[in-house]
């Protein structure tokens, strides 16, 4: 499977990550195992793709446009069809600019936004449909992103605000104290609970949680640093509650995803 990311545009940075492609040449049937990463993604299906149901075990055709909230747990997918899937990955905060629902409707869920979203972003994917340069696509979904920033105005503030608390919780290592945090800005821990599940999906503790967990698995990956290393480098207390997190999220423990990691040779 071919697989690429594109940065944004300048004027789209503070709020996307990154956008990516998923292509296949021929019909697949795959599974995957997708980990808690703290970045919701929307994405525009632009070939018959078919997803494996968990509630009717059998497979349906994905809708045109749909969305990955935030994962709380390990979250696996069974799928098959020729792929050709564009999607835009979101930093936790920053859907809310562009999405009216709250966040945490979409937790540990592929949602179906067709129905959801204004007429403008079908004649996107229609647009995307008849596009046959990646260049091209991308420029068509930075446009759109940009005109629908205006449709937040009136939550501008509050979303901001979040983002400032996540980019310092980053700075942090990802150990803050939430009842601080909110002393620190002069708001209720409550109504920051509040403001972290409407655009994050998250409650702070758990956008926490979440977080570093995905810090650990950039350590992981790199396998240069101790358990030990990486449980202080993360801001766990020690390395067993360092084993347990990552158990919640992942499903393994971090020796054990290693050597699955040997396995496959990635």
């Amino acid at each position: 499977m071919k697989y690429q990311e594109i940065i944004p545009c300048e004027h789209l940075r503070q709020y996307v990550k990154c956008f990516f492609i998923r292509e296949t040449e021929e019909f697949v049937e795959f599974e995957t195992k997708i980990l808690p990463g703290g970045y919701p993604e929307l994405i525009f299906n632009l070939s018959d793709i078919y997803l494996h149901s968990a509630k009717d075990k059998s497979f349906h055709l994905t809708p045109p446009i749909d969305y990955l909230g935030q994962l709380t747990r390990p979250f696996e997918i069974r799928s098959k069809g020729k792929i050709t899937m564009i999607g835009i990955r979101f930093y936790a905060h920053a859907a809310s600019y562009f999405l009216k629902e709250r966040m945490d409707e979409f937790n540990d869920q592929i949602s179906d936004l067709t129905s959801l979203l204004h007429t403008s972003t079908k004649e996107l994917h229609e647009q995307l449909m008849g596009s046959k340069t990646l260049e091209n696509r991308v420029i068509l979904i930075e446009n759109f992103l940009l005109k629908r920033l205006s449709y937040s105005e009136r939550r501008f503030d509050q979303i901001l605000l979040v983002g400032q608390i996540t980019r310092e919780m980053a700075i942090n290592h990802y150990s803050a104290n939430v009842d601080c945090t909110a002393a620190k800005y002069g708001i209720s821990s409550r109504y920051l609970q509040k403001l972290f599940l409407q655009n994050t999906g998250l409650t702070p503790k758990a956008f926490l949680k979440v977080n570093r967990f995905r810090h650990s698995l950039n350590f992981l990956d790199n396998k240069q640093e101790s358990l030990t290393s990486i449980a202080y480098n993360c801001g766990y207390f020690d390395q067993s509650h360092f084993i347990k997190e990552f158990k919640l999220f992942s499903g393994a423990t971090p020796t054990d995803y290693l050597n699955g990691r040997s396995a496959t040779g990635a």
